[in-house]
Formats: structure tokens, C-alpha cells, sequence
């Protein structure tokens, strides 16, 4: 199984419109960026995509323009699900994954393009191309949100890129061990108590609490600079 991360970004990418911070700049002077956030897993010659973020054609793009075959979507903001259209007259509509209460939203948006709707209830595995999926709860307030962990029967990773610390006791027995984390961490640790998000220290402190053999934060702001320990980036590749 490989995974690459196709963006690392918040919903506004790094770096953002119009900001000459000291981290949009070091990234327009370097040629760096932080994508909106998605993954991209293949698996017995297919590739699924959780989360088809507004980047999503210059991320298959940068990526060998890989066919996908199947999509999950986590929840129904911008940034994670908006990127479906531009399946649109590129290549086959790919299946949809995720629970009924994303489906009902994000569903109704993509009505006139998504001809395959696969509505999965939380902690009901599936399989899909040789893969365990699970969807699991995670807390993301206003927005019914779920995180994913998956599995090819050796290995367990889990995503949970928009959630704070609160998350619900199933799911974090999940999560618990998992070899690999993708886990949000949207401010630096000087900005506490973030209703909907982690801030950097406190994803540091959950991927720990959980006990993840390995962990990326994701999900990153502008705010975040480029060199913190267990940060994630644009392109890279987990082969497990």
C-alpha cells in the first residue's frame, strides 16, 4: 500500500491570497505551498482518494494523473469535498463513500455528477480493492464530521483532519495504536482552545495519547511555520 499526501493545507492553502506573513513569504520565495487536504491510497494497481479537495486537478496533476476509483469524503465543508467536479469530463465518475449524513449534503451539491452513492454507517467496516475502511466519529462542531482508519490486514492508518480533542470513546479505541496518523493541527500551540480544531501542540499531544506508532499533522494554517517536528507536506509518500 502507498499513500501520498496530495495537499496539507487548510481551507485557504499556504500561502494565503493576499498575505505577506513571514510563512507566505518563505513559501512564494521557495516554491512551496500547502495544498487543501487530501490523500491519495493505491492499493492492488487501484487508487482511492479521501477527500476531493478545490486543489484537486493540479494535485492529480503533480501526481502522475492517477485514474481514481473510488472517493470517501469525511464531511461536508469547502475544502474537503468541492474538488469532485473536476472528475467531470476527465475520466469515469468515481464511486462515493462516506456516511448518510455527509451524503445528504454533499450528495445533494454533486446531485447531477455522482451516479455510484455508496452511504456507509460509522464503524461499519468496508472494503474496497483489497482495503479495510472504517469510518469513525470525530468532533468537528457545527459540522457532522468522521474520520477514517484503514487497513490492509498487517497495517492500521487513521485520518482525522478536522477534529478537536474531544473525540467519542469507540473512536478513539480505534485509533488507538494505529502504525500510521494523519491528524489535524490547524494553529501553532500559542492559540488555545480552538472550538472546531488542534492546535499544533495539542495534535503532538493526541497522536502521543493514542499511542501512534508514527504521526503527520495536516490540515496546517498559514500561521504554521515549515520546520516542526511530525509535520506533514505536500507530496509525500508512505510505503507500508
Amino acid at each position: 500500500m502507498e499513500i501520498t499526501l496530495l495537499g496539507t493545507g487548510d481551507a485557504v492553502g499556504t500561502p494565503h491570497v493576499g498575505c505577506e506573513c513571514a510563512q507566505c513569504t518563505y513559501a512564494k520565495k521557495n516554491g512551496i505551498e500547502r495544498l487543501r487536504t487530501s490523500i491519495l491510497i493505491r492499493n492492488d494497481d487501484r487508487t482511492i482518494l479521501i477527500d476531493s479537495s478545490p486543489d484537486l486537478r493540479r494535485q492529480l496533476l503533480q501526481n502522475g494523473s492517477p485514474k481514481i476509483d473510488a472517493v470517501i469524503w469525511t464531511h461536508g465543508h469547502y475544502d474537503h469535498f468541492m474538488g469532485f467536479g473536476e472528475f467531470y469530463r476527465v475520466q469515469r465518475i468515481p464511486p462515493v463513500y462516506t456516511a448518510p449524513q455527509v451524503m445528504e449534503y454533499c450528495g445533494e451539491v454533486f446531485r447531477f455528477l455522482i451516479h455510484e452513492r455508496h452511504e456507509i454507517p460509522v464503524y461499519t467496516p468496508f472494503t474496497l480493492f483489497g482495503l479495510e475502511f472504517i469510518l469513525v466519529e470525530v468532533t468537528h462542531p457545527d459540522v457532522y464530521t468522521c474520520g477514517v482508519i484503514f487497513s490492509d490486514g498487517k497495517v492500521r492508518i487513521g485520518y482525522t483532519s478536522d477534529t478537536n480533542e474531544h473525540l467519542p470513546d469507540k473512536t478513539r479505541e480505534l485509533l488507538t495504536g494505529v502504525d500510521l496518523l494523519f491528524i489535524d493541527g490547524l494553529f501553532p500551540s500559542s492559540f488555545k482552545k480552538v472550538a472546531k480544531h488542534l492546535n499544533y501542540e495539542e495534535s503532538v499531544a493526541l497522536a502521543t495519547e493514542l499511542k501512534a506508532k508514527d504521526f503527520r499533522v495536516v490540515h496546517m494554517s498559514h500561521y504554521l511555520p515549515f520546520n516542526l517536528p511530525h509535520q506533514g507536506y505536500d507530496g509525500e509518500q508512505f510505503i507500508v
